[in-house]
């Protein structure tokens, strides 16, 4: 007997240290069973406490009368599926007449506490279907990003989201984006991530970064173009507005609008032209766009115009013809001039880091998600690279990009140096890689370089 209470403290301390240490671990081995006996055995006392149940239909309580039998209780959304994950469970609900997806979400951190789970959301899947993800633990204190993701073309996975799944980056469904972050808040691994996950794709990439060129140059291979001061950034916008222009050529002479034409050979993108005559895709990753708006003189003034007029007509434009903007920056407000509002409507996808003020919160979610102001003026300063993530839609997730160093994302640019391609607007603007003996030369169009 002594010796079986020795193992049961053993097992039980076991278990603590795992729970600890290694919370993925733990819940992977007892956790998800414990959870899934907790949520079945309280299910039914859990929803009439959080107010999640419906009054017995009228017929019911007819039949009862008729039948001088008591009155039928209060009845429960029926569970149509309990899923476990290796970060949680799922839980399918049918909600009962008179029931809404509101009334779930509104009881969401009463379901934490009653279940003693770490974090519960809903969502709704379909009339009167809401699905509720529920983790065990915190998946944002220690990323680990699933093996099994799903990828198609122009979609990235960037980050893990609070409820276990994976936040991806879909150039397709959300074709510009601005990402906010102040020192040290982790904007730069996120857009490591971004990188590194569009590197084995089939895409251009064009880098504006004015420090210098200190964070995409190491980069470089896998660039078409890199622009590390304003007056080379001017060029390259250019450039990249007349690369617009000319697709746009090339839809509308492949559209052929007559009556034997089938609707779905129609072309009004570059996704519906045929494979030998689509452009590649175009990503450009403006790395602080604050620098790009200030200036000193009349002539600054003019480059700046010229700057912010270039980056509003690809936002509103480019979509098309298969050029998609990644605006980054630690502070986006009005103060930087005419025209940044306007550039601001036309970033749907929006992500802030920690910010040094409520002001550019209000930037980023001001107009599409109140909520998601406070939560990103909340976010610690220790705890970086978490970030809020959201959409014109007005949803937002709190995610956290998993940690890739500069070396890794040089490695992976170097592995798919070959999938660069040349572009003939940016030949110009092409990267020029010194030797490992040579001195650093600033970054500046080929034809001057030579000169």
């Amino acid at each position: 007997m002594a010796g079986f209470a020795v193992a049961l403290v053993l097992v039980v301390a076991a278990v603590g240290l795992l729970r600890w240490r290694r919370p993925a671990w733990y819940w992977l081995t007892f956790g998800v069973t414990l959870a899934v006996v907790r949520v079945l055995v309280r299910y039914g006392s859990v929803m009439d406490a959080c107010g999640l149940t419906a009054p017995p239909p009228r017929w019911r309580l007819a039949l009862a009368r008729v039948a001088n039998r008591p009155i039928p209780e209060s009845r429960s959304p029926r569970i149509l599926r309990l899923r476990p994950t290796r970060t949680g469970l799922v839980l399918r609900l049918k909600l009962r007449p008179g029931q809404d997806a509101f009334d779930v979400a509104a009881a969401s951190d009463r379901l934490r506490h009653s279940f003693s789970m770490y974090g519960v959301t809903s969502r709704e899947l379909r009339s009167g279907v809401v699905e509720v993800r529920m983790t065990g633990y915190d998946v944002l204190k220690r990323v680990q990003m699933p093996t099994e993701k799903e990828t198609r073309p122009m979609r990235v996975p960037v980050a893990l989201r609070q409820d276990g799944s994976v936040h991806y980056r879909d150039y397709r469904a959300i074709p510009h984006a601005l990402t906010l972050g102040a020192t040290e808040s982790g904007k730069s691994v996120y857009q490591r991530n971004l990188v590194a996950g569009l590197a084995p794709m089939d895409v251009a990439l064009v880098g504006i970064d004015c420090k210098q060129g200190v964070e995409l140059f190491p980069l470089a291979r896998r660039f078409s173009a890199l622009a590390d001061d304003p007056d080379t950034a001017a060029e390259v916008l250019d450039a990249l507005v007349e690369r617009m222009k000319r697709i746009y050529q090339v839809i509308r002479a492949q559209q052929r609008i007559t009556a034997d034409v089938p609707d779905a050979e129609i072309a009004a993108d570059i996704w519906d032209l045929p494979d030998h005559l689509r452009p590649v895709p175009v990503v450009v990753l403006v790395d602080e766009v604050a620098e790009l708006a200030l200036y000193a003189n009349k002539e600054e003034e003019k480059r700046r115009d010229r700057i912010v007029t270039d980056l509003v007509r690809l936002a509103q434009l480019g979509r098309a013809a298969g050029i998609y903007l990644e605006i980054c920056g630690q502070r986006f407000g009005s103060e930087l001039g005419k025209g940044i509002t306007m550039l601001r409507a036309q970033l749907t996808g929006r992500t802030a880091h920690r910010v040094n003020d409520e002001t550019s919160a209000n930037m980023a979610f001001g107009d599409i998600a109140p909520d998601a102001v406070l939560a990103a003026i909340q976010i610690p300063a220790e705890t970086r690279g978490l970030a809020i993530a959201g959409d014109s839609s007005g949803g937002w997730h709190r995610t956290r990009a998993p940690h890739t160093s500069l070396r890794q994302a040089v490695n992976i640019c170097n592995r798919h140096a070959d999938r660069t391609p040349e572009l003939p607007e940016l030949a110009p603007f092409r990267p020029t890689l010194p030797g490992p003996d040579a001195t650093p030369v600033p970054l500046v169009k080929a034809s001057s370089a030579t000169t």
